[in-house]
């Protein structure tokens, strides 16, 4: 099993404390899947506020964390709990897919 503290020292600005589970969104600016994606996560990061925290992570300006990551296909979504434990997502989800992730790192 992944755990986020294995990526921490590639995470600029962002502590993981463990209180607010986290999805982070590893996508590229010229991926079309990636584009269609984006309004999802905006959704998932206003329905779900002060539960879930949404990053997005640009794989081209951050190689370091991407290569960390084994990050070999995008969009690659990780759905992290309170614990730390990583639930990886390869590719592109419809939004009721990509909601009941979500939910399942909150309980």
């Amino acid at each position: 099993m992944e755990n986020i503290k294995n990526y921490q020292q590639y995470l600029k600005g962002y502590n993981f404390t463990g209180n607010t589970p986290v999805v982070i969104d590893f996508y590229a600016t010229w991926c079309g899947p990636c584009q269609a994606m984006a309004p999802m996560l905006q959704r998932l990061a206003q329905e779900y506020e002060g539960r879930i925290k949404v990053l997005k992570v640009d794989v081209d300006k951050n190689l370091a964390l991407a290569t960390a990551a084994k990050i070999m296909s995008i969009p690659t979504l990780f759905f992290i709990n309170k614990d730390g434990d990583i639930h990886r997502h390869i590719g592109s989800m419809p939004y009721q897919q990509l909601s009941t992730l979500a939910k399942q790192i909150i309980d």
